[in-house]
């Protein structure tokens, strides 16, 4: 009988994906998720009791006023991450996100300089800094919610290239790529996603002229390629403001912007805010431009896969 009892007293309740533990002190959740996706790739909003801060992937969260923290999930993490709730006093909680799973398409791209596939020492050399100013940008935790702005397509074109597929380069198997790929004649207006700061503002051997724009709360924008870039670093952005314009600048095979989404160095993907199921070949296009388009989407831009 004294089992029973116990048994009702504590037990894992599943709520919106968010395993918690019911308990005599804590007879409701102690996180509840406000917005976003629980799927590999995405992030979520979670509302954290008063007095909590968390800890998740080596990262310590203290919650805004409103009791907000922002977390994300990578392309290949487990079904059940786990974050820790740690009270004023030195309690630690432990609470479980039950994300969804998800499968990815091999995508074969070849054509690409050789130097850009395999690249020499001293490119190398140079690729490595690249990857380390990245890196340093990545490390910002911005305590402005500025992704509070929501998001829209960054630019006008055709999806070349979706978020998880396994790249093969020149027939040689290559990290999978982490964005989205959208086609679209050289010179056509980029727009930042969504408000935030430029953090990063640099021409890079892969990436090109690249652009980095960081939303709050360790979550940020990279929109890679641009054929011109029309902010500054530490310049702050509107949601739908002309930054740049769409290039062939870097490790591409035509004119097109990589968009990639990352919280922290976790790489997101960000159709997930905008359109499920996601393929090659689809137009998007953003729902309020701020200048207009001169000419229709040209005919000739290609339907096949750009390099990131």
């Amino acid at each position: 009988m004294y089992k029973k009892l116990l048994a009702n007293l504590v037990k894992p309740v599943l709520i919106a994906g968010l395993f918690v533990s019911q308990s005599l002190y804590a007879q409701t959740p102690i996180v509840q998720v406000e917005k976003g996706v629980l799927e590999q790739g995405g992030f979520v909003v979670l509302k954290v009791a008063p007095g909590f801060d968390v800890s998740y992937k080596h990262h310590m969260l203290k919650p805004d006023g409103e009791g907000r923290v922002l977390i994300g999930f990578s392309r290949n993490d487990r079904a059940k991450q786990t974050i820790t709730l740690l009270e004023n006093n030195g309690k630690k909680f432990k609470k479980t996100l039950k994300i969804t799973k998800r499968s990815y398409t091999v995508q074969r791209i070849n054509g690409l300089p050789k130097n850009k596939v395999s690249p020499d020492k001293a490119t190398l050399k140079l690729i490595y800094h690249d990857i380390a100013e990245a890196k340093k940008a990545r490390k910002i935790n911005l305590p402005n919610p500025y992704f509070d702005s929501g998001f829209d397509w960054p630019t006008k074109g055709i999806i070349s290239g979706i978020y998880g597929s396994q790249r093969i380069l020149n027939g040689k198997p290559r990290a999978p790529h982490l964005g989205v790929d959208i086609a679209a004649p050289q010179g056509t207006p980029l727009h930042a996603p969504a408000d935030g700061k430029i953090t990063l503002n640099e021409s890079m051997v892969l990436s090109g002229n690249t652009v980095m724009i960081d939303h709050g709360y360790g979550l940020r924008s990279t929109v890679m390629h641009l054929h011109k870039v029309f902010v500054k670093q530490g310049e702050l952005v509107k949601k739908g403001q002309v930054i740049g314009e769409v290039g062939q600048t870097g490790r591409a095979t035509g004119p097109h912007v990589h968009w990639g989404m990352s919280w922290f160095n976790v790489r997101l993907d960000p159709s997930l805010l905008l359109k499920r199921n996601l393929k090659p070949g689809d137009r998007v296009s953003p729902s309020a431009m701020v200048l207009s388009e001169k000419e229709p989407l040209e005919k000739e831009v290609a339907l096949k896969a750009n390099a990131k």
